[in-house]
């Protein structure tokens, strides 16, 4: 199908206000009059999300009896199915690389988010060295066409005293540049937005913004207008519900920063940051979302929660601490209840999808052109291991990844296997990666 528009907009088309700076969606006005999606070589491209979730999961709840297509949800991965086409289960996988000599629990929570991306064995003492990461080898290929190569995101502060005799860059984040370059994941939403959208690079800056009470898109407001009155109807629609999102975001992280206590002797609060976690974790998903859709970024990394993690999640209906939970010494009543707490976990990833699935973009969705992974560095967090482990790959790749499957593969293979399967997916021309011995065919 060619789309006719009387005018042709830059991909790379910005508005601009005081202080701030904000990249539009793919319109149908950048295609140029009479082209066909599959000839523009602005089309969209693959954007690569990684998730990941501390503490395995109750494996008989999690695992599909049936592999290949056609498989029946299990408890775990129930709130997944309205995305069934859209998702590939991956069984088996392994991170051999996060044991080692020392198999204290600490230290087999700590290797576990370091090996997740990186197939690499963390050294042990103070100082950290590991691996880059898979995200960032998808970085350096394909992170510079835009404005930020990638974003790393969390919910929780970093851990100070990880008590394991390994560095604790290890346990707070998942993405690496170069060996010996851990990335901070970010946990504000404000300052991830203003980082997205905004020019306040400093802290001073972004003191002068809030001091301001501007919003983002009052700053671009007669920029907009202009830009409306020349499209055509279908674009004007989509950019309406682009800045719909801007705004909403903003308004849920203003209300954020408003809950700090007031009239308590109580040290500074960081500012931006929702009280209720369920909030906290689905506004960093719209962020994720608002950031694939507006070109700012192909490339993020985000972790739900910490290993050794004891926070608590009310809408669940479970009562328990995290990792207290997960250490359920296998007596079935306690592996169950920490098997809805695994569910809860897996719909907030639906819920991302969801996001990702309702965000048009080019000729499908966000979620059609997305590789969306989710997963865990340990399998049965009661005994520590990390084999296998409970994986989930989401999203079309733009064209190149099959969903509807429950994939089963040889006991004990590398999960590099698989980053390595994704960056192929990516275009990305490496021949192996960490600790890979093959490929998933994914």
């Amino acid at each position: 199908m060619a789309y006719i528009t009387k005018k042709h907009l830059s991909r790379r088309t910005i508005l601009r206000g005081m202080g701030v700076s904000l990249t539009l969606p793919f319109l149908e006005s950048m295609v140029p009059a009479a082209t066909a999606w599959a000839a523009v070589p602005g089309k969209p491209k693959t954007r690569l999300s990684c998730l990941y979730i501390p503490h395995g999961a109750t494996m008989d709840r999690w695992t599909p009896a049936k592999e290949g297509t056609g498989y029946e949800f299990s408890e775990i991965l129930k709130p997944l199915e309205p995305f069934r086409d859209d998702i590939t289960v991956i069984s088996d996988l392994s991170l051999p690389l996060a044991y080692g000599q020392d198999g204290s629990a600490g230290a087999n929570h700590t290797r576990s988010s370091a090996v997740y991306l990186s197939g690499a064995h963390p050294a042990t003492g103070a100082q950290a060295h590991l691996g880059i990461t898979m995200d960032q080898v998808a970085a350096k290929h394909i992170g510079q066409e835009t404005p930020l190569p990638s974003i790393e995101l969390g919910i929780e502060d970093g851990s100070l005293d990880c008590g394991t005799g390994l560095s604790c860059a290890y346990r707070n984040t998942i993405s690496w540049q170069t060996a010996d370059s851990p990335l901070p994941m970010e946990n504000n939403p404000q300052v991830v937005f203003e980082r997205l959208f905004g020019d306040g690079a400093t802290e001073e800056q972004r003191r002068a913004r809030r001091a301001q009470s501007q919003s983002l898109l009052d700053s671009v407001v007669t920029e907009v207008a202009a830009l409306k009155s020349d499209l055509p109807a279908h674009d004007k629609e989509r950019l309406d519900q682009y800045l719909t999102d801007v705004h909403e975001i903003e308004r849920r992280v203003k209300k954020a920063s408003q809950q700090m206590p007031k009239g308590m002797d109580l040290p500074a609060a960081p500012v931006g940051i929702p009280d209720d976690v369920e909030d906290h974790i689905k506004l960093m998903f719209d962020l994720q979302a608002l950031a694939f859709e507006a070109g700012t970024t192909r490339i993020a990394t985000m972790m739900l929660a910490k290993e050794v993690s004891n926070q608590t999640y009310p809408k669940s209906g479970i009562r328990d601490p995290f990792h207290n939970l997960s250490h359920h010494s296998n007596i079935r009543a306690n592996m169950d209840r920490y098997a809805i707490l695994n569910t809860y976990h897996h719909s907030l990833y639906a819920y991302f999808l969801d996001k990702l699935k309702k965000t048009p973009d080019g000729d499908g969705s966000l979620l059609d052109h997305a590789m969306v992974l989710y997963g865990s560095g340990m399998s049965n967090s009661n005994e520590h291991n990390h084999d296998p482990l409970p994986l989930v790959l989401a999203g079309g790749a733009s064209g190149k990844l099959k969903g509807g499957r429950h994939l089963r593969n040889k006991p004990h293979t590398t999960m590099s296997n698989l980053l390595l399967a994704m960056l192929h997916k990516l275009d990305v021309p490496v021949e192996s990666f960490g600790d890979s011995t093959g490929v998933v065919d994914i």
